[in-house]
């Protein structure tokens, strides 16, 4: 039974989306809910899995086509694999010359399936010498793979003896030109129309780490056993400390709509998440009413489905301000750029112990940097230093946090 592959219903903010990438082929073999394309958007990459076991039929949308919402990207085959099998079994004694081929390349008339020919050429393989585990002792692509992994050292020398008849100059200028993803496309368009459509600035500021240092050393064994392996880290500090600043300074949480100011009774802070697919920002949902643990739970979960490309729209969408940490790759000092419609947005960085001047004594103290960019339009200075200012009162003293002074 033919069934129609289909795109992902997209939601109302998402026009179209990109066929990034074809996890299976005409032909191969698929088991309900193995994936089977990646199809890329504005904002996520989505993931379509196969509806049944069978095969893939047609292709319909190659890689790199634009697709809508809903819209037919290939055609399926239920239960085709099985059968595949058995048919081309059929076809082979009708050819007497193409058997004794198939037997030859083969060494002993294993069956080969598309997907892993295609790794046996590129990878000049005897396919006899390929373990095979698939039906009627057919060779998988998996098969393949797993020979590639598991080959012996020997044989890892015909590489450079193939590489040396290729005459690279020393020194040679090399270029390769990569389309841009749709979601980087984005990405750097959203960015430049925030430096262009707002009065963007940015005002700095340092904090002293050591309290909230020693208090995350003091408990964090405690912290760890008692919340089910949720660790504590420095973030969920920022975002608890973010949220009593941003209700002090309602502005700060604030968004504009064209020439209207949208104030927010609540915070729902975007958390910057790197992924290899770019940066993205999925949102902690009213962190007023969560815990320490409850952050860093949700912020280790978004960092795991990111690194696997299973963030959701639903968790990208909103956000009233956003908190994005270059330190942890080392960088010591930033200007972030606003995420629009927001009108701030927090950058953290590297802490470093530094010589400090305590009550007339140099003193070393682990310091990090913080940086405030804001939009002008909506934000005074004023506004936009005390802000800052207050969420260092509160990360030097943490005790604050709890009794809301």
């Amino acid at each position: 039974m033919s069934i129609d592959i289909k795109a992902p219903t997209f939601p109302e903010s998402v026009a179209d989306g990109t066929v990034a990438t074809w996890h299976k082929q005409p032909g191969e073999a698929c088991s309900a809910d193995d994936l089977i394309v990646d199809i890329e958007t504005d904002k996520v990459v989505l993931e379509v899995v196969a509806p049944a076991d069978g095969v893939i039929k047609e292709i319909v949308k190659n890689e790199g086509d634009t697709v809508l919402s809903d819209e037919v990207i290939a055609i399926f085959e239920e239960g085709a694999a099985g059968a595949s099998a058995p048919a081309k079994e059929a076809a082979a004694p009708a050819a007497a010359e193409t058997t004794t081929e198939a037997a030859g390349e083969t060494g002993d008339g294993d069956k080969v399936g598309p997907a892993a020919r295609k790794l046996i050429d590129e990878n000049n393989l005897d396919a006899s010498q390929i373990p095979a585990t698939g039906k009627g002792g057919g060779i998988t692509k998996e098969d393949v793979q797993n020979y590639l992994k598991n080959k012996p050292a020997a044989p890892a020398a015909k590489p450079a003896a193939a590489a040396a008849p290729v005459n690279v100059p020393v020194g040679e200028r090399t270029e390769k030109r990569v389309p841009m993803t749709r979601l980087r496309a984005t990405i750097a368009k959203r960015l430049v129309e925030a430096q262009q459509n707002a009065a963007m600035l940015t005002t700095y500021n340092e904090v002293n780490m050591k309290p909230v240092m020693e208090l995350r050393k003091q408990y964090k064994d405690l912290f760890e056993k008692t919340h089910n392996g949720t660790r504590l880290g420095f973030m969920s500090f920022f975002v608890k400390a973010a949220t009593e600043a941003l209700k002090r300074f309602p502005a700060v949480n604030a968004s504009i709509d064209g020439n209207d100011m949208v104030y927010h009774g609540y915070q729902d802070i975007g958390v910057a998440v790197s992924t290899e697919r770019g940066l993205m920002v999925p949102v902690l949902r009213d962190t007023d009413s969560m815990s320490l643990a409850d952050v860093e739970s949700t912020i280790a979960d978004f960092g795991k489905r990111g690194r696997d490309g299973k963030l959701g729209m639903d968790d990208m969408q909103g956000g009233t301000f956003t908190i994005t940490n270059g330190g942890v790759f080392g960088s010591l000092m930033s200007t972030p750029i606003l995420n629009p419609p927001q009108t701030a947005i927090l950058g953290m960085h590297k802490i470093q112990e530094r010589p400090m001047a305590v009550n007339g004594e140099v003193v070393i103290l682990p310091m990090m940097y913080l940086a405030l960019s804001y939009d002008h339009r909506m934000i005074d200075g004023k506004e936009a230093v005390q802000f800052l200012v207050t969420i260092k009162d509160l990360l030097e003293d943490p005790a604050r946090m709890l009794l809301d002074i």
